[in-house]
């Protein structure tokens, strides 16, 4: 028999439920009537923190139960209130990266806690950020090292829908865990339904692997082309311009012409929304002096700087003429946003001019070619994007440390590397004449998608598995089990560093 539990995900306690194996004493709120129940209602479990909290174990002993089940309350690190954050800080005070982890995450740190030594199986629904992204490596790491836990099975994202007027469904996994492992694991799927059972590991990624986690990399797992963050204006919007504002500063000041540049964030670049900015490096300081509404524009910086409680900041008010980080290539780039909607099959990617200056929402690979472009715009890296990638809400957010650097590319031949570029510029050539018709990258990656890029997209995707294995893949999990397994094999110590070549054919 099983148990269960529930807590407003706003809230800050989850009831526990326990089974016992044999009929035991009932630990009860106050007036609440068990008779003849043997599944016992134990006290709302707080965490342990020092002003408020009850040790688990006071409540019942882990040697007169069998399972720990329940929905604690799904808070994320910016909503969470200052309690909880005090809270949070003493469960997990073992941690140096808490700080970034959801509350739910208390729950099963102290529920690893309790099982230590036994045989007591537990299963939380929980937001699905604890199976992707940055707190995967932060969290699993820590139970796998610090508790030995074993993951029993996984029911993979779903929605979760809120009852509450209002409220909308949240995206959640079920992971079941303890402290001895099973026999059969088993990974679900809703939609449609599936159960697969394994004798194998399952990773907290919720797919068949070993516990191995994705942390941050300064550089690529293989030898490509490195991938950057672009350039943070940290202006107060001084340096930036709508097409009216760029119109009325060159209209008034003609000679300022050389100092604007085409400026372009990931939601300008997903949106075709366009916007300039001052672009002052290597600026000659006569033309400026020539320019009184860019030299007002400059003074506006300086004090937005220095008016800020950050003490970096403040020092950047010494250099008001530059962004504050600037990383701009000289060659032309891939770009690629920071943030996609989850509901695209593809992150939408493009090729930049280098005259184009890249905002810290957008990503680039500078010298990038069609065999660089195709692979990452293909369904094996959208699977690997799905599982790894962390999320703004439910959008992707897309990371080079976290995503790109660790990414396993292929060893193709030669003819596989040809036929991956040309289908790469076969989706380019699908895009030209709707985007030279005014339309988006977020037309064209909608439900609105033109059938010749559809079909372009599938061919490329064809061609890039192929460079993986003969054999097809049959969906998203085969994939990001083929790709883990290929990532634990290249990042080895023992296995010789194997590496797609940077070289390919340019763009067109």
């Amino acid at each position: 028999m099983g148990s269960a539990s529930h807590a407003n995900p706003a809230g800050r306690t989850t009831r526990l439920y326990a089974h016992q194996e044999q009929s035991v004493r009932a630990l009860r709120h106050p007036g609440e009537d068990h008779s003849g129940s043997r599944h016992r209602r134990l006290h709302n479990i707080y965490l342990l923190s020092p002003d408020q909290g009850t040790d688990w174990k006071t409540v019942l002993p882990p040697n007169e139960c069998s399972y720990i089940l329940g929905n604690p309350p799904f808070v994320g690190q910016t909503y969470q209130s200052e309690e909880q954050k005090k809270d949070q800080a003493f469960v997990l005070a073992d941690l140096s990266a808490k700080g970034v982890l959801d509350f739910v995450c208390n729950w099963y740190v102290l529920a690893a806690q309790y099982i230590q030594g036994s045989g007591i199986r537990c299963a939380f629904v929980s937001t699905n950020s604890i199976t992707q992204g940055e707190q995967v490596g932060i969290l699993w790491s820590y139970l796998f090292s610090r508790y030995q836990v074993k993951i029993h099975f996984g029911f993979r994202t779903f929605p979760w829908s809120n009852e509450a007027a209002g409220k909308a469904a949240v995206h959640v996994v079920i992971v079941g865990f303890g402290y001895q492992s099973v026999a059969k694991k088993r990974i679900f799927e809703s939609a449609p339904y599936s159960c697969q059972e394994t004798p194998m590991s399952i990773s907290p990624y919720l797919v068949i692997g070993s516990e191995t986690v994705i942390g941050n990399r300064t550089t690529p797992l293989n030898d490509v082309p490195k991938m950057s963050w672009g350039n943070k204006p940290t202006d107060g919007g001084h340096f930036i311009m709508s097409p009216d504002e760029r119109r009325e500063l060159l209209d008034r000041e003609p000679q300022a012409a050389p100092l604007v540049r085409r400026y372009m964030g990931g939601g300008d670049f997903i949106n075709d929304i366009v916007r300039y900015c001052l672009w002052l490096v290597d600026a000659d300081p006569a033309l400026i002096r020539k320019c009184p509404t860019v030299l007002s524009r400059i003074e506006k910086v300086r004090e937005f700087r220095l008016q800020s409680e950050a003490k970096s900041t403040q020092a950047y008010a010494s250099k008001p003429t530059l962004f504050r980080q600037i990383a701009q290539p000289n060659s032309a780039y891939l770009a690629i946003p920071e943030v996609s909607s989850e509901n695209r099959d593809y992150i939408p990617m493009a090729f930049l001019d280098k005259d184009v200056i890249c905002s810290n929402t957008l990503q680039f690979v500078p010298a990038a070619t069609a065999y660089h472009f195709g692979i990452l715009t293909s369904c094996m890296h959208m699977a690997w994007v799905r599982t790894v990638c962390g999320r703004l809400k439910s959008d992707y957010r897309y990371s080079n440390s976290l995503v790109y650097n660790n990414y396993p590319w292929p060893e193709p031949s030669d003819n596989q590397r040809e036929a991956i570029e040309t289908a790469a510029q076969n989706v380019l050539d699908a895009r030209k004449p709707h985007l030279a018709g005014g339309a988006s990258l977020a037309d064209l990656y909608s439900s609105a998608m033109p059938p010749a890029l559809i079909t372009a997209h599938q061919a490329l995707d064809r061609a890039v598995e192929k460079a993986y294995r003969p054999k097809p893949f049959i969906n998203d999990r085969e994939r990001v089990e083929f790709l883990f397994a290929l990532y634990e094999k290249i990042s080895s110590p023992l296995a010789p560093t194997a590496g797609a070549k940077a070289r390919g054919r340019k763009m067109a």
